[in-house]
């Protein structure tokens, strides 16, 4: 595998009005992930790779954000909560059980 893990951010936008995770500040919260990992030292082959994707199809749960190999699906509304992520799931390996999405 060329990553320890690799996290897919939905940035999904909508344009007839139905939500998606654009609407939900997607985009900042991924630039955030993206920064943050690279000023840890985490990204890179080996590492960690923050990648965006498209529509990831859970438009009423976002914005969603799914992390392989273990194939953990989250939630989150800010900074604090990807800040935690990254921190405990990412770098401790402890998935953090309140933002999973089941």
């Amino acid at each position: 595998m060329s990553f320890k893990h690799h996290v897919f951010f939905c940035l999904n936008q909508r344009s007839n009005g139905e939500d998606c995770c654009d609407r939900h500040n997607a985009f900042a919260l991924f630039d955030f992930a993206k920064k943050r990992v690279k000023e840890l030292g985490l990204s890179g082959p080996g590492k960690i790779r923050i990648n965006k994707a498209g529509c990831l199809d859970r438009c009423a749960d976002g914005p969603v954000a799914v992390i392989y190999p273990e194939g953990i699906w989250y939630t989150f509304i800010d900074t604090e909560d990807v800040e935690e992520i990254i921190q405990s799931h990412l770098i401790q390996g402890r998935p953090v059980e309140r933002l999973q999405l089941t």
